[in-house]
């Protein structure tokens, strides 16, 4: 049947749909005309002559005749209510889902059949709908037509940049029942889930390893493919998994990074780039964790008004340890405590010395490791680093003023002060200034009644 036709039924079913409204009405009429007909107080009380009793019993039978065909009449359509609605009601045989159009129900039945008639040209791969297509075809383009206000990031997804925006809101209105983290996306808190219930949906058809992620899933294919998709853009040696590659680049440019935008994040030490602005005063960061921990000052907030933080610290009390280990019984109050200890039984060691191939199953063991050009050893990474500079003789930050370039940050912001004349050290004995802290210290020395170079001759 037809569009036209379909049309045409439903404009009679709404004809005889206002007629049976006019019948309705006349029926309620009819009904009070009954009611008084059946009250006798009247017909007793004042005993009427037998012809009008005659009259009302005839009126009577009328209504009653009249009650009935408005039955039929509803009866009727009913049923053609049903069928026009049955015309339609385009309704899915394997689930039972109701649609308005035809169109609509074929799309869904996309779901169950696997169909996926709408293909890239770029890439191939395929969607089941053609606006999906299109939203994809964004990522070949480039074309990013959202952007946030608050600091001017571009998204190709009006859904990505609601997901961004609960970053500068705060906002995490998922949460997980089994130990209250929060996630700003219902995916994210999907993904978290399998932490506690132990799912790895993504199996490898090569091995059997199973995996949280799809992501690692992918990555790890490559052992089996021997695929090295990840490429050095100095010396043009391939590698098979991306942080392979961000160790051998260090190689050659000194600091690497895991994630694009982290280099990014590291930059705009050089650049001296701040996009993040306090909504409540003019000061300015670099990263976004600085403003958050900024505008509690003039908010008011506490550190604990998360319901996360507030419930692992809370764990210290409690001695609560919702993270147990699939390969024995140990558990752990955070999932960073869980992830290092299951090392001990894969012996997975995921740092690597970027000068030797030992390789640790912890970040802190990596970072007491000595200078590769000396015996030196360090705690921490940033030592080591700013170490290595010394025989490297790389000096990675430029003053913004001069040409004058230094290994160390906290020597590039005292330089600076010779150009900005800022003097933070102050006297507390006369109030004088200074731009140094060894200077404030020898100028001390006058108020002590000790020469300044006294020591040195002695």
């Amino acid at each position: 049947m037809d569009v036209k036709e379909e049309s045409e039924e439903l404009s009679e079913v709404k004809e005889e749909s206002e007629e049976l409204s006019e019948v309705k009405e006349e029926r309620e009429e009819l009904s009070e005309v009954k009611e008084e007909s059946e009250e006798p107080s009247e017909v007793e009380e004042e005993r009427e002559e037998p012809s009008e009793v005659k009259e009302e019993g005839e009126e009577l039978s009328e209504v009653k005749e009249e009650s009935e065909e408005l039955s039929e009449v509803e009866e009727e359509s009913e049923e053609l209510s049903e069928k026009t609605r049955a015309k339609n009601s385009f309704t899915c045989t394997q689930c039972g889902k109701s649609f308005t159009t035809k169109q609509s129900l074929e799309i869904h039945m996309r779901v169950h059949t696997g169909e996926k008639p709408f293909s890239c040209d770029q890439c191939g791969k395929s969607f089941s709908q053609l606006s999906s297509l299109h939203v994809h075809m964004r990522i070949h383009t480039g074309e990013k037509s959202f952007s946030c206000d608050q600091c001017g990031k571009s998204f190709s997804q009006l859904s990505s940049l609601h997901v961004h925006m609960m970053i500068h809101t705060g906002e995490k209105p998922f949460t997980c029942d089994q130990c209250g983290k929060r996630f700003s996306c219902k995916q994210y808190l999907k993904e978290h889930m399998r932490i506690h219930t132990g799912e790895k949906p993504f199996t490898c058809d090569q091995c059997g390893k199973t995996f949280l992620r799809s992501s690692g899933l992918k990555t790890h294919l490559t052992v089996h493919t021997k695929e090295k998709p990840h490429s050095c853009s100095v010396c043009g040696k391939s590698f098979s998994q991306l942080p392979s590659l961000l160790r051998h680049e260090k190689t050659h440019t000194g600091k690497t990074f895991i994630t694009a935008n982290d280099l990014k994040q590291h930059q705009r030490i050089h650049t001296g780039e701040k996009p993040y602005k306090c909504s409540h005063c003019d000061k300015r960061f670099k990263h976004l964790t600085g403003l958050i921990t900024h505008e509690r000052i003039h908010t008011g907030e506490k550190p604990f008004n998360q319901s996360e933080h507030l419930r692992s610290h809370e764990m210290n009390h409690t001695g609560e340890k919702p993270y147990k280990c699939s390969h024995c019984d140990k558990r752990f109050k955070h999932l960073r405590g869980l992830i290092t200890h299951e090392r001990i039984h894969t012996g997975e060691k995921p740092y690597k010395c970027s000068h030797c191939d030992k390789r640790f199953s912890r970040s802190s063991s990596l970072r007491s490791h000595k200078c590769s050009h000396c015996d030196k050893r360090f705690k921490h990474l940033t030592g080591l680093i700013t170490h290595e500079r010394i025989h490297t003789g790389e000096k990675p930050y430029k003053c913004s003023h001069c040409d004058k370039r230094f290994s160390q940050l906290s020597h590039l912001r005292s330089h600076e002060r010779i150009h900005s004349r800022e003097k933070p050290h102050t006297c507390g004995q006369c109030g004088k200034r200074f731009s140094f802290k060894s200077h404030l210290k020898q100028h001390m020395n006058i108020h002590a009644g000790e020469k300044p170079h006294h020591r040195m001759h002695r």
